[in-house]
């Protein structure tokens, strides 16, 4: 008994080290995700292009990418017409969220963007219940309703920011439309697969709606600069397929849920960078700040309570 006790012991340390491992791997890569999904509105201001442009070609350029890694990876699945509409639609609400969210950026500042996503809360907790038929959780209304109070307080004390405001509350909609949406394709595709239609199929319908949206947003150019390219690509490549690609891989040992969790972070990280590059904290008065703190006590709590049950049967 002893020696197989001691067997045991030896086979065991090394599995139980390699799982931490491989934890300790999966959360590294969905932070980097995080921090790389906070860190487009810091290029959305670099690119000097119109933000329906920065979309266009962050789609472009991404689809290219994600079709090459299919063919490599021999991820192939057949879909009709009628299945692509339905991804198209929902590729065309991602497109609009992130036509929003630069918008957001360029006529306030990354700060302001980031932070108005913060609202994806309360929307979501409105619309799910509505478009799934759920029964509307009142506390995750009343924390997402913390959020909104926070960007009010924003918007009050910074008028002059009004209309990137009011693209970032907008954008906050698409983000929480979207993932409603998109849960009723995830278990008919391949995610890289569906990636990939949701963005052809954005890509398409943008390209059809551009023009009106151009007839009211007139951009200054067009073609991208030599600078508007290398961001564009890192966009593109950095911030949207390897971010992508990053999750995915979390998502092997992290759940969904963590996933989700771990995305509150996201205007965290937008407006500490955003902060360091490009010195926003002296453009803002300490009524931002109040606003901030709110939407973290909301993060905060909402944390705390999905945690604690969690935490509760961990301790019993």
């Amino acid at each position: 008994m002893r020696i197989s006790f001691i067997r045991l012991t030896i086979v065991d340390v090394p599995a139980k080290m390699f799982i931490f491992t491989a934890m300790k791997k999966a959360f590294f890569q969905l932070h980097l995700a995080v921090f790389l999904a906070g860190f487009t509105a810091i290029l959305g201001k670099l690119i000097g292009l119109n933000e329906g442009l920065v979309v266009w070609y962050r789609m472009l350029i991404s689809v290219l990418i994600i079709g090459i890694w299919m063919q490599f990876q021999k991820k192939h699945q057949a879909i009709n017409r009628k299945q692509f509409m339905k991804i198209a639609w929902v590729g065309l609400i991602l497109a609009l969220h992130w036509v929003t969210f630069y918008a957001s950026v360029k006529y306030a500042n990354a700060s302001i963007a980031v932070v108005c996503i913060s609202a994806a809360g309360f929307f979501s907790a409105l619309l799910e219940p509505i478009i799934l038929r759920k029964k509307i959780n009142w506390v995750e209304l009343l924390l997402g309703s913390l959020s909104v109070i926070g960007i009010l307080i924003i918007f009050g004390f910074h008028i002059h920011f009004k209309t990137g405001i009011i693209f970032g509350l907008i954008s906050a909609l698409g983000s929480a439309c979207f993932p409603i949406f998109n849960k009723q394709l995830v278990d008919e595709f391949e995610p890289a697969v569906l990636t990939f239609y949701e963005f052809l199929g954005g890509l398409l319908m943008l390209t059809i709606i551009l023009p009106v949206y151009f007839y009211f947003f007139t951009p200054t150019y067009y073609a991208p600069t030599t600078n508007d390219w290398l961001w564009l690509w890192i966009m593109a490549a950095c911030c949207t397929v390897f971010a992508f690609l990053l999750q995915l891989n979390a998502l092997k040992k992290i759940s969904a849920f963590t996933s989700n969790l771990t995305y509150n972070l996201e205007p965290i990280y937008g407006v500490l960078l955003a902060f360091l590059i490009f010195n926003e904290h002296m453009m803002l008065s300490q009524h931002f700040f109040w606003g901030v703190g709110l939407i973290l006590l909301s993060i905060t709590l909402q944390m705390v309570r999905v945690l604690q049950p969690a935490f509760k049967r961990k301790l019993s």
